[in-house]
């Protein structure tokens, strides 16, 4: 099975002429030889750019290799813009599997011996289908009695053996491509298809997926900016997910949105607040937000609300990770390339060798040229990508955390742009971040941790009597024990030395004793034979 997967993978990359992509100086003669004697593997679709070939390779690979070349259009630090481009065209729209199957799926899952038990009007035919599961609508009977409009997500039967067989093969050709191409350290073949068994093998778990949901909706009650739908997570499992369904424009849909009197300018500014909202108010941001996860609500065209679904993949920021990010955003709204340098060391995302002087002037020689623009036509994306890929210079390691909020930032910025043209991300971004630092520092920040702390410090406030005279009954005893400790160690030293020194001494006397009985002259061999005891003395005291 993994042979013949393999051949077909082989076979397929071939026929699309995907060898291209390997420079000629990087294969080696029977490589070359070899390409040619299979004739019958030739590439097919000559007349078609490289990229476009890629890209129809993957599709045809099937639903595992798509995802993974989405994956791939967001990693612009490891491809040329053609092929990123090409990827990002990826459509994560895939041929449904049989509506019976589903059903019974579900009714397996949820334990229901027909699934009019717990459901009415289920539709076998799907409303969506994507690589790794597939969407049908149905009617939830409610414990009141009533119904309630919901989708049901399932999982595609027998998808994770696939996907950990071909996990395996692109781990094996991951490893083959950094063992022999020359650029495969640069590439981190290994680290990518890492990161990618993480995302899609997390995307399979699909109440990990209602968890996110579950968290969003709560991080955004209550908000005219962000709707997350209502989980039923009584009704879902490992591989079904029951949820409200919602009835929104697709963000995509321009006209739709224009003909509503959809207010764009300000839905443009509130999906760019959403983000940062997201990252630095909640830490835990939807870090899959393509057009295809995103509706507007039809509700308050005026006052719009966008709708936020499949959460399967989400980011976390920690408070240090948090904090410097924003500062080096703001450093960078002021052009203060030096505290961007400094940031970047003090965080441990360069090197704590790494001189800054240096590392600031590699960063204004990339970043200096963008700022002739207009700030609303510079791309707050792109920008931070060219951050990261001058920082790679300096040894920066891979920050996966960084690599989630790169890509959902271009996702934002590109929606935003596309829903109004004039979208200034800078100015919008901007005021947030400073007033976001602001709150970080100072007199607000301290005694916003000291009210947190407070239920911590009341639990041991009764006990610290009894703490504070056993500090002061077992402090002078520990110390008399780390005291016998370090003259134990001195008297270990001590030995050690002395046998050192006795090794010394005996080795002086022996090269003295061989001298005696090898040398011509006795008076010149009892003169060495005295000089070696006397070196061997010395060492001894």
């Amino acid at each position: 099975m993994r042979i013949s997967r393999f051949y077909q993978i082989q076979k397929t990359l071939l026929q699309f002429g995907l060898d291209e992509l390997i420079p000629p100086q990087w294969q080696p003669w029977y490589a070359r030889t070899l390409r040619r004697s299979l004739f019958w593997l030739r590439n097919r679709h000559p007349e078609q750019p490289v990229g476009v070939r890629l890209r129809l390779a993957l599709q045809s690979l099937g639903p595992v290799w798509v995802k993974f070349g989405q994956m791939l259009s967001t990693r612009r630090d490891l491809f040329p813009a053609h092929l990123a481009d090409e990827l990002a065209k990826l459509q994560d729209k895939v041929p449904p599997f049989d509506g019976v199957k589903a059903q019974q799926l579900i009714e397996q899952a949820l334990e229901l011996a027909d699934i009019a038990d717990l459901f009415q009007q289920f539709n076998q035919t799907p409303l969506a289908s994507a690589s790794i599961a597939q969407v049908h609508t149905a009617q939830l009977q409610l414990a009141d009695g009533n119904l309630a409009d919901v989708v049901i997500k399932v999982i595609r039967p027998d998808i994770k053996q696939q996907i950990l067989a071909d996990l395996a093969l692109m781990d094996t050709l991951a490893d083959a491509a950094a063992r022999f191409l020359p650029d495969g350290k640069r590439l981190r073949p290994r680290e990518v298809v890492s990161e990618y068994r993480r995302t899609i093998l997390d995307e399979l778990d699909l109440q990990r997926e209602a968890a996110n949901a579950i968290q969003l909706r709560r991080n955004f009650d209550g908000s005219d900016s962000l709707y997350i739908p209502f989980v039923y997570s009584d009704h879902s499992r490992t591989n079904v997910m029951v949820m409200e369904r919602i009835y929104g424009i697709p963000v995509s849909d321009i006209s739709a949105l224009q003909a509503q009197g959809t207010d764009m300018e300000l839905l443009a500014k509130r999906g760019v607040e959403v983000f940062f909202t997201q990252v630095f108010r909640d830490s835990f941001f939807h870090a899959d937000m393509h057009p295809g996860n995103i509706f507007v609500s039809r509700d308050t065209p005026a006052n719009p609300k966008y709708i936020g679904i499949d959460c399967g993949i989400v980011g976390t920021l920690n408070d240090e990770d948090k904090r410097y990010l924003a500062e080096n955003f703001v450093a960078f709204f002021n052009r203060d390339y030096k505290k961007v340098a400094q940031l970047h060391v003090d965080s441990g995302w360069v090197p704590a060798h790494t001189k800054v002087e240096e590392f600031e002037s590699a960063i204004r020689t990339v970043c200096e040229p963008i700022f002739q623009k207009p700030l609303a036509e510079i791309s707050f994306g792109h920008v931070l990508l060219n951050l990261f890929n001058t920082a790679r210079r300096f040894d920066m390691q891979v920050q996966p955390q960084l690599v989630l909020l790169q890509k959902t930032l271009l996702y934002i910025e590109g929606l935003g742009r596309q829903l109004y043209p004039q979208l200034d991300l800078w100015k919008t971004a901007k005021p947030f971040l400073e007033n976001w630092v602001k709150q970080q520092v100072g007199l607000p920040a301290v005694w916003r941790q000291i009210k947190d702390n407070l239920p911590f410090w009341a639990e041991k406030l009764p006990q610290m009597p009894n703490l504070l005279h056993q500090y002061l009954e077992q402090g002078p005893k520990q110390q008399r024990q780390l005291l016998g400790q370090l003259q134990q160690l001195a008297t270990q030293q001590h030995r050690a030395k002395t046998q050192i020194v006795a090794a010394t001494l005996s080795g002086s006397a022996l090269i003295g004793a061989s001298i005696v009985f090898s040398a011509d002259s006795p008076v010149f061999a009892a003169l060495l034979l005295l000089g070696s005891l006397v070196f061997g003395l010395r060492a001894l005291r």
